[in-house]
């Protein structure tokens, strides 16, 4: 069966800041075989978020929801056109589309997720580095000010969805999206993304989003998976 990534070792070099070019699976992709899509491997143990996103957490969220989304979009894929394309294509097709809500719903959470999980690093946070860290002072006038834009977009988001970095139309802004919606399918690229549906830090935070993006943007955030996405 085809894997979601090219190889497990592309996965896994996700987010390495040497990268020169996108991961594999953040790239438009070739139509595949209609085989099942495949839940890839975490690019971390699932005890290396601690003490910020507990192993618990991450043994739910991404073992039981994570993976529930790639089963049912299995289910749903199955003997139609739609089973031949990866999963980008897929969100990208079905993005607005009232009869195919629940692929795009489905397909849309299993892509949020792998990014997020890949917007995390053990030992990250702090500030971004030159390239990265010039451009947000260009486009937001310091970091400081993003971040306070990130906060504000994931704690002010009603209900569950995702506060996303991306780039639009040549510039770094800060969006949010509710559900499973995808700035990607609205001609943005998404640079970087925080999980606010409650299952991302209930169990360890139970209400307290603010204090779980804080934590998130102080200690776990990617900066080096985000500026690899820019320069890609």
């Amino acid at each position: 069966m085809r894997i979601f990534a090219e190889t497990r070792r592309d996965f896994l070099l996700m987010g390495v800041a040497a990268a020169a070019a996108a991961p594999m699976w953040l790239m438009p992709s070739r139509a595949r075989a209609a085989t099942p899509l495949m839940l890839p491997p975490l690019p971390y143990a699932e005890n290396a978020l601690d003490p910020v996103i507990s192993a618990n957490t991450v043994g739910f969220h991404y073992g039981k929801h994570h993976r529930a989304y790639f089963d049912n979009l299995n289910k749903l894929l199955a003997n139609t056109p739609l089973a031949e394309q990866s999963l980008e294509q897929i969100v990208r097709a079905t993005a607005g589309q009232s009869d195919k809500s629940a692929i795009f719903n489905n397909a849309a959470q299993a892509w949020n997720h792998t990014f997020y999980w890949n917007s995390l690093r053990a030992s990250g946070g702090g500030k971004p580095g030159q390239e990265l860290g010039e451009r947000i002072d260009k486009d937001f006038g310091s970091f400081d000010a993003m971040r306070k834009e990130l906060i504000t977009a994931a704690t002010t988001l009603f209900g569950s969805g995702w506060a996303w970095l991306v780039l639009a139309d040549g510039k770094l802004k800060v969006v949010k999206t509710g559900n499973a919606d995808n700035p990607m399918t609205q001609g943005m690229k998404p640079l970087l993304t925080i999980d606010v549906w409650e299952h991302a830090y209930y169990l360890d935070y139970q209400n307290r989003r603010a204090d779980y993006v804080n934590a998130v943007l102080d200690k776990l955030v990617n900066w080096e998976f985000a500026a690899s996405n820019l320069a890609a």
